[in-house]
């Protein structure tokens, strides 16, 4: 017997079925079920972000199950908020979906969504369309607690740089996925079965594609950077070279970026075998490899950086270089710097 599709369900049943799946959030007064959500402000200002993911252009549904779209669509999100130094507190999804999609796939989205939301986030609501593709829109609510929000502008020469998070890992696995490669399975990478190198490379490749189908964000950390003093920070979601970019401008400085085997020593190791099955440059994805949901932030040269922060380069002034320009090793980089939405 085939699985039931969201025709043969139909809306309201379909959400009936959503909801109980979706977390309440400890700052929701009224959830789901009426025209409009109701969540706490304490702070008396509201951090608010928005971003969306359409089918066959930010994921596939033949690499990935409705719960890693969920993860990564809330994960994407909640990262935009704790880079502006806010704690997340709610989100509002709206789906768009052909009817005849699985009702188990749209389950597991809202089992992803469960899955990326930290404790005390909530999804109170959003809208439910049809439509010929996929695509999630997701709009984030966060809480300043008080803090001033930290914007990418405010870096100043003498800054040092910081990146908390991984690099490299989402662009390493949709590397994989993109060349055709099976997903090795748990007993390949940690049984008996292969040899050392192969047991290796299984590993590898499973942190990697994990990466990419559900990326991990260190949430905690953008409040954490604001409280400890950071002059300006953003969520890498478009590459570390490109996202460096944008806060170099908006600050008017250069970033100076330290060499990668040094900023990101450990990164380049976990993706080396991956790297060289595939033939490619795991420093490239490091550099440019977007996804991740790092934070970047800049702190004084005196700050002592919070937990799960690195340092990664400097701020300098404009001179040699022009405002705006990102260097690593001393170098400006030849090669691409990260995604663009309409250049690729």
């Amino acid at each position: 017997m085939p699985a039931p599709t969201i025709a043969d369900l139909g809306e309201d049943a379909l959400l009936t079925r959503l909801f109980p799946l979706l977390p309440a959030g400890s700052g929701t007064l009224l959830g789901p079920g009426d025209d409009a959500a109701v969540v706490r402000a304490p702070d008396a200002r509201v951090v608010v972000t928005t971003d969306v993911l359409v089918e066959d252009r930010h994921f596939r549904l033949d690499w990935s199950s409705g719960e890693d779209v969920g993860w990564r669509a809330a994960v994407q999100n909640l990262a935009d908020v704790a880079a502006m130094g806010a704690v997340p507190t709610s989100l509002v999804v709206a789906l768009v979906v052909p009817a005849t999609t699985p009702v188990a796939w749209v389950e597991g989205l809202g089992r992803g969504l469960a899955g990326g939301c930290p404790e005390g986030v909530g999804v109170v609501g959003g809208d439910l369309s049809g439509g010929e593709h996929v695509a999630v829109a997701v709009t984030a609510l966060g809480d300043l607690a008080g803090r001033a929000p930290v914007r990418r502008s405010g870096a100043r020469p003498g800054d040092v740089v910081a990146h908390a998070g991984v690099r490299g890992h989402s662009a390493a696995g949709y590397a994989w996925l993109a060349a055709g490669r099976p997903v090795p399975d748990a007993e390949t990478a940690d049984g008996e079965g292969a040899d050392a190198e192969g047991r290796a490379l299984a590993r590898a490749v499973r942190l990697a594609v994990r990466g990419y189908r559900r990326p991990v964000s260190p949430l905690v950390g953008g409040p954490a950077a604001a409280d400890a003093g950071a002059t300006a920070m953003l969520d890498v979601s478009d590459g570390l070279l490109r996202d460096a970019g944008r806060l170099a401008r908006a600050s008017g400085v250069v970033v100076h970026l330290d060499p990668p085997a040094d900023a990101f020593g450990e990164d380049l190791a976990a993706l080396a075998p991956v790297a060289r099955a595939l033939g490619a440059d795991a420093e490239a994805w490091v550099l440019a490899g977007g996804e991740d949901h790092g934070l970047l932030a800049t702190f004084p040269a005196d700050a002592s950086l919070p937990a799960g922060f690195r340092r990664i380069g400097v701020v300098g002034a404009p001179g040699e270089w022009t405002a705006g320009t990102v260097t690593v090793a001393g170098r400006v980089p030849s090669g691409p710097v990260g995604w663009d939405h309409f250049r690729g």
